[in-house]
């Protein structure tokens, strides 16, 4: 059954369907469907265990999320199947977050992530510890016989190193992957989308992945923090950040890594480590320049 047959099926539907696929998905297929009479988007995507991903968590936390005000309402779901509202709007890039006023824009919504959504959570929640994935990963790229394998020791040894001097931890409900993109921008305020990884986790994480994924310049990481924090910020507070900002940068080396192996979706996976891994190489650099 093609991806659109699946939407026709769903039955939820008045009328002919328009179906566009959306650009930019690299862990689902994503499509807007008009019908008669309004839009939807419709994200297609089965669990994922390699990498963690478990649809009704997601799903539990997309409900979550629109009941905390921060994410478009879920009309309709069904096995690998989840149905949205669709909001007229634009999605955030790097450049916008290198602006420091969209970047304190976005900082109500993390808070409030972090606070607002296990209050509305319902069923089996996830936990997401970067450096359990990290070591998961390395694990199943060991068993795969990836070429990366060489390198693992010595990632696994900074990953150590990482968790070692990131704590102590407060937990939070975490977003896990805030790509710029994953912001949306309707001209009078933002959202926060994507579910896919969402579970309780260190807010630090995604501080740093925030930052990392934009490449956020370190005075911008500084105003982030003083902002987030609403207190001056403190060289432990930055050793900390620091060590969670460059485990995010391998998390996301070692998944594109995962990703060259066993994902079906048309990207250039093996550009995206060698990127991911130069980044992590000066993060872990500066990191240690900075003990």
């Amino acid at each position: 059954m093609t991806p659109e047959d699946r939407i026709h099926a769903l039955g939820i539907w008045h009328g002919p369907l328009e179906i566009e696929p959306i650009t930019g998905g690299i862990t689902n297929r994503n499509y807007l469907v008009r019908d008669r009479s309004t839009r939807r988007v419709v994200r297609l995507g089965d669990d994922i265990p390699v990498h963690h991903i478990n649809r009704q968590n997601e799903l539990a936390a997309s409900i979550a999320a629109h009941a905390a005000g921060l994410s478009p309402a879920v009309i309709h779901h069904a096995p690998g199947i989840l149905v949205l509202d669709f909001i007229e709007s634009r999605a955030l890039s790097a450049a916008d977050l290198q602006d420091e006023a969209t970047l304190l824009r976005t900082l109500p919504l993390v808070r409030s992530c972090h606070g607002d959504i296990a209050r509305h959570f319902r069923g089996q929640a996830m936990i997401f510890w970067v450096f359990h994935v990290i070591r998961d990963y390395a694990a199943n790229l060991a068993a795969a016989g990836s070429a990366y394998a060489p390198l693992l020791p010595g990632l696994l040894e900074k990953a150590k190193r990482l968790e070692a001097t990131a704590g102590p931890f407060e937990i939070g409900f975490g977003h896990n992957d805030l790509l710029a993109a994953n912001f949306l921008d309707d001209g009078k305020r933002l959202w926060l989308i994507d579910w896919d990884y969402a579970g309780f986790n260190t807010p630090l994480f995604d501080l740093g992945g925030l930052a990392s994924n934009s490449e956020l310049p370190e005075a911008a990481e500084r105003t982030m923090l003083e902002s987030y924090f609403e207190k001056p910020l403190t060289p432990d507070l930055w050793r900390r950040y620091s060590a969670m900002k460059c485990a995010s940068l391998l998390r996301e080396t070692l998944w594109s890594m995962v990703s060259e192996i066993h994902s079906t979706i048309d990207f250039d996976y093996a550009a995206y480590t060698a990127e991911n891994l130069a980044r992590f190489e000066r993060a872990y650099k500066a990191f240690e320049q900075d003990q």
